[in-house]
């Protein structure tokens, strides 16, 4: 992938060849994405030296370097250098180099173009005074002009005095998404004839313009030159230009390009200005819309949903459906207005080429539908008394006052309606809406620059109604400075642009800081401007403060739980150090010992499962399986404290039952948990002399004794959990093994499952050991055993104690 390296971490301890390889790797995938950029240009650049070589008559690499030379001295890309060479081929020669690299533009002080700035974007008051006479002569001239190419001289004309208009170029649609210079004015002939054909490539502007449908505005020319390939030579001989689309139906065909000679943005009056010049000029640049002797009467139809898409509030377009006898029966929706709605929620547009009957099907039959008829037949505009009409939503009815206007257009009807009941009902539950969603509405009337709040904002912005809304200078001074940016980003796009917004931002209030959000759009006028804008502010402070308190809860969970791997980590690590398994059985006192031990499947923590198989120093053996209650690091460190006293004391002779009773003492002095540590215990010794077994335990299940074929539990010693009580005692057992005897000593993880009675898994755990021995696995019984626990949920720990031979028979 670009971009990504494949040299080894600085920690690693990779090979001199390894090293070497990815430094070649790094390399190639450098220079295929050279390649990648440079095939890219390949078709435009090898023309562009094909026309080098017949004008200068020189070689292809020495036509690549005059074109990158030229491409340097006038601060041009290469590929801008060959598109303007190909330009040129068949026309004027090629203009010489100037003699050394172009001075910059002088920089120009700009007006204050913060957009928080409220002149910026009011429609009355701030136009100069020549905006309309301006407006008029260009009326007045484009009925005489004709051509492209004379629309872009009036153009030009109209705008050169008061808005420093330079140059116009009008470009069209060509074949393949390609732009064809229409017409132009004040460009020269060099310029037009360098730029009469630009091919659908990305960073053009006009192209830009066309696809998206907005106005291009460029009003930097050091950081326009990097993004677009800027028109003339040089391109600072217009510091600022403006590409419009010619309005119309999509796809959008035309667009105009307005150059100044003035340094500096377009302000909004003069955007408004230009976007309602080319507005004018749209019927002359706009392609037929159709073919010579289209219908009339659909002509009609469509400058009529014109005129409705123009129009506040409901109406419709209705030609009578007539039956053989010429009765009306029903009628066909042509045109509707953004307004209209019927009783499915289809709206405006949606509803042209349905029926009456179909969108208000209880209109039939009634005082309107014969003042319908009345209109169609006498051409008298019908206006009806108000009347109620029920409908219903989301499966409700609901009742609603209407008055019906309808008058004859030709052979059809224009019907318009208004409903009068706006409830107080409807106005409690938008207030209960805004209170319950914490937010509130605002709007801008750009034209009287008024601005309205609804309550629930001054509660938003903590802010006292008397002081009215907030004005937009007045604004910055409430935000977070980090939020400043975007916000007046999101600013520049409603108020100037025109476009909705959804954007989050803070505040400082007397509270403390709040998190809003503004969700907002504008109504445009004829030309695109904004006229008006409404939308809500939200209060999102209560759902960051949830979302924060998640995110701190989140890591701090991360942090337990690094914790406890961690502490997983180094317990496994101690218990594998304290306690290590074998690979094969041992040989002890005569004896074969299988060990078995097996770590639960889930959770995090390291149990405290234990065993001890020594051989002590009058040549008996000792046999010790635990189980410490707990997980982790306090139990591991519990089983080393045990394993490690009991081995001491037997060493030096003390009797099994003392040993289990200083234990107890033990765990009882010394538990770091304050609710103290506990364990179970089962130990044994072995003499080999007499084969003897003596064994005690501290709350631990029975050792299970595999004897001629049969399994029993061998009788259990009194002795309680050590930890338990400080009077605790304990008592032995001793049995006799014999040749061919399967001693088995474990832990409760061998045997428990939950919800299940212990009685069931001790007479399992005998069924299986049969089994296993029956099928030869004697040698390996106790890791089979454990092998066959798929899904232990605690740890296991297994000694099989087995007396080499078999008994005479």
């Amino acid at each position: 992938m670009e971009g990504e390296s494949v040299l080894p971490a600085a920690g690693d301890a990779a090979a001199p060849e390894l090293l070497a390889l990815a430094r070649v790797v790094a390399r190639l995938r450098a220079e295929v994405v050279d390649l990648e950029n440079v095939a890219s240009m390949t078709a435009v650049l090898e023309r562009a030296k094909g026309v080098v070589m017949a004008q200068a008559g020189v070689s292809a690499d020495a036509a690549y370097q005059l074109l990158a030379d030229r491409a340097a001295q006038r601060r041009r890309t290469v590929l801008e250098e060959c598109w303007i060479t190909l330009g040129r081929a068949g026309s004027a020669p090629p203009e010489p180099p100037p003699a050394g690299p172009q001075d910059p533009a002088p920089v120009l002080a700009q007006p204050d173009a913060s957009p928080f700035r409220t002149s910026r974007y009011l429609v009355s008051g701030t136009p100069r005074a020549g905006s309309r006479s301006l407006l008029a002569r260009l009326a007045q001239g484009l009925a005489g002009v004709r051509t492209p190419d004379e629309v872009a001289e009036l153009l030009r004309s109209v705008f050169a005095e008061p808005e420093d208009v330079d140059a116009v170029m009008i470009y069209t649609v060509a074949a393949a998404g390609s732009l064809a210079l229409a017409g132009q004015a004040g460009a020269g002939d060099a310029t037009a004839e360098q730029w009469r054909h630009i091919p659908p490539l990305s960073g053009v502007a006009a192209l830009e313009a066309l696809s998206t449908g907005e106005a291009v505005w460029l009003e930097d020319p050091d950081r326009d030159a990097a993004r677009y390939l800027l028109i003339g030579d040089p391109p600072a001989r217009w510091p600022s230009r403006a590409w419009l689309p010619v309005p119309g139906s999509a796809p959008v065909t035309a667009v105009v390009g307005f150059f100044r000679s003035r340094q500096g943005p377009f302000d909004a009056r003069t955007r408004t200005l230009l976007r309602r010049a080319v507005r004018l000029c749209g019927g002359l640049l706009r392609e037929d819309p159709g073919p010579h002797g289209a219908d009339p009467l659909r002509d009609d139809v469509t400058a009529v949903q014109t005129v409705f898409d123009a129009v506040a509030g409901p109406a419709v377009l209705l030609s009578p459906l007539r039956s053989r006898a010429g009765e009306v029966e029903d009628y066909r929706i042509e045109a509707a207005a953004p307004e209209s709605v019927d009783v499915a929620g289809r709206r405006g547009k949606e509803l042209v080429g349905r029926r009456i009957l179909e969108t208000y099907p209880t209109v039939a039959g009634t005082a309107l539908w014969e003042g319908y008829l009345d209109a169609l037949t006498t051409g008298a505009v019908y206006e009806g008394e108000p009347f109620v009409y029920e409908e219903v939503s989301a499966g409700v009815p609901q009742q609603s006052v209407y008055s019906v206007r309808a008058a004859r257009l030709g052979e059809r009807l224009v019907v318009s309606w208004i409903r009068h009941d706006t409830s107080e009902r409807e106005t409690r539950r938008l207030a209960d809406m805004q209170r319950l969603g914490n937010l509130g509405w605002a709007g801008w009337n750009l034209v009287t620059d008024t601005i309205t709040w609804s309550d629930q904002v001054y509660a938003i912005f903590d802010r006292e109604p008397a002081l009215g809304p907030m004005r937009l200078e007045e604004l910055p001074r409430h935000l977070l400075a980090e939020d400043l940016p975007r916000l007046a980003s999101a600013v520049q796009r409603l108020l100037a642009d025109g476009r909705a917004v959804d954007q989050q931002f803070r505040i400082s209030t007397r509270q403390g800081v709040r998190h809003l959000r503004i969700v907002a759009e504008a109504q445009t006028d004829a030309d695109g401007s904004p006229v008006e804008v409404h939308g809500f502010f939200q209060d999102l402070t209560a759902q960051r403060d949830v979302e924060q308190a998640l995110l701190e809860s989140e890591r701090a969970n991360l942090v337990q739980r690094g914790m406890l791997k961690a502490e997983r980590a180094l317990a496994a690590r101690l218990q594998d150090t304290l306690l290590p398994i074998p690979e094969q059985s041992l040989e002890l006192a005569g004896l074969r010992v299988d060990v078995a031990y097996v770590p639960a499947d889930s959770g995090i923590n390291v149990g405290g499962d234990w065993y001890s198989a020594i051989e002590l120093p009058d040549r008996s053996a000792l046999f010790v399986v635990g189980d410490v209650a707990g997980h982790g690091l306090g139990a591991v460190g519990t089983m080393a404290q045990l394993r490690f006293t009991t081995k001491g004391m037997t060493i030096t002779g003390s009797p099994l039952p003392e040993v289990l009773r200083l234990l107890n003492t033990l765990l009882l002095h010394t538990a770091v948990d304050p609710h103290g540590a506990t364990a179970t215990m089962v130990m044994g010794r072995y003499q080999p002399w007499d084969h003897r077994l003596t064994w005690v335990r501290a709350g631990h299940l029975p050792p299970l004794l595999i004897r001629d074929g049969e399994a029993r539990f061998l009788p259990q010693p009194e002795g309680c959990l050590l930890g338990a009580a400080y009077d605790s005692s304990y008592g032995q057992e001793t049995i006799d093994l014999l040749p061919g005897d399967h001693l088995l000593l474990y832990t409760d993880g061998l045997v428990e499952d939950p919800g299940e009675d212990i009685g069931a898994g001790l007479d399992r755990l005998a069924d299986t050991a049969l089994r296993l021995l029956r099928e030869g696995r004697g040698d390996t019984l106790a890791r089979s055993l454990a092998a066959l626990r798929q899904l232990n949920r605690d740890d296991i720990c297994v000694l099989d104690i087995n007396v080499p031979g078999t008994r005479p028979r």
